[in-house]
């Protein structure tokens, strides 16, 4: 590590470069990543937030959640036989405020549930993020499709569905609007492994999520963005090790001739690289921690100290093997032939 230091001391400039570099990549790769977490959370909150279990929709849906119609038999039966279950319908919409300004909402409807407002006939609960429109408890909203006024019963935080605040509003009202019978999705929670009803196909939270179109196009999109970030960090760090590997041979062979171990030479650059990985992530970490507090308002950003930690320990391993594979070729050096070329 004396060692290592020395010649970071001695090259600093060229490792400054490296760790500015690593630093944006990284800064860049964590504030992607928080509005990948933002844009999952403001598309599908209300589903994320639910406990793991299994959605059951119709199998002749297509894998389309609107297009679903549970039979009230086959629903009967399984909320009789699993007490915790549920069933719920989701529909995109919109009511009409005081100033009769349409509002964009995810109509949300269940039967008895914890999981879900209990709403009364001509009531409804909307998301927190209606109060910035001037909204308020007691509030008559109104719906083109509904002969009756809603009254804005309370607010709930952080319930979104395909980028819209949900609404939750009593079955009979979303039967009316709707003008429909069935129930679209079946939820049982704490269900590891899903029961085979006939005429419905089963899918776990995330599966369910990957139905969403908006949900799967966006997640995909950002999350390959995130990791041809990490890939490209790594192949910065192969890149600059190998030249500096290339520029120091006549050195690596004279340490060789002295009996240095060649092991001792990777743990040489393993320092160097986890030393200058470790001060790039503590500026980039502390920055993107702070992203938030200067974001545009509106934009979703919400990046976790879970999904921070990950990013990082990942960097650290890609930069570890970066750095080794460019070294392979310091186990190639023979002392006596680097000795002749020089140090260049």
């Amino acid at each position: 590590m004396k060692i290592a230091w020395k010649e970071i001391k001695k090259s600093k400039s060229r490792f400054i470069i490296l760790g500015s570099i690593v630093f944006l990549v990284s800064l860049l790769t964590f504030i992607i990543s928080g509005l990948a977490n933002g844009l999952s959370q403001d598309n599908a909150a209300l589903i994320k937030d639910m406990p793991e279990g299994q959605f059951y929709m119709d199998e002749d849906a297509d894998e389309t959640y609107n297009l679903s119609k549970i039979n009230e038999d086959t629903q009967d039966k399984v909320l009789k036989d699993n007490k915790d279950a549920a069933a719920l319908s989701i529909q995109m919409g919109f009511v009409n405020d005081a100033d009769d300004k349409q509002q964009s909402v995810a109509f949300v409807t269940s039967t008895d549930s914890d999981l879900f407002e209990s709403v009364g006939e001509g009531e409804i609960i909307l998301d927190e993020s209606l109060k910035e429109k001037g909204i308020k408890v007691g509030d008559t909203l109104t719906n083109n499709q509904f002969s009756d006024d809603f009254t804005v019963k309370g607010f709930v935080d952080q319930k979104k569905f395909s980028h819209s605040p949900v609404a939750y509003i009593n079955m009979e009202n979303y039967k009316e609007m709707y003008r429909v019978n069935e129930m679209q999705l079946l939820f049982v929670p704490d269900q590891d492994k899903a029961q085979t009803i006939d005429g419905l196909q089963a899918f776990s939270n995330k599966d369910f999520l990957d139905t969403i179109p908006s949900y799967s196009a966006e997640q995909l999109s950002l999350n390959m963005i995130v990791w041809f970030l990490v890939v490209i960090s790594g192949m910065l760090f192969g890149i600059f090790f190998y030249m500096m590997n290339v520029q120091k041979i006549g050195l690596y062979g004279i340490l060789k001739a002295v009996g240095v171990k060649t092991s001792y030479l990777f743990k040489m650059m393993w320092s160097q690289m986890i030393l200058i990985t470790l001060i790039a992530l503590v500026f980039s970490v502390a920055l993107s921690q702070g992203f938030a507090m200067f974001a545009p308002e509106g934009m979703p950003f919400h990046l976790t100290i879970e999904t921070t930690v990950q990013l990082s320990v990942v960097f650290v391993i890609i930069g570890f093997i970066g750095a080794t594979l460019s070294g392979i070729q310091i186990k190639k050096v023979e002392p006596l032939q680097a000795i002749q070329q020089g140090e260049v």
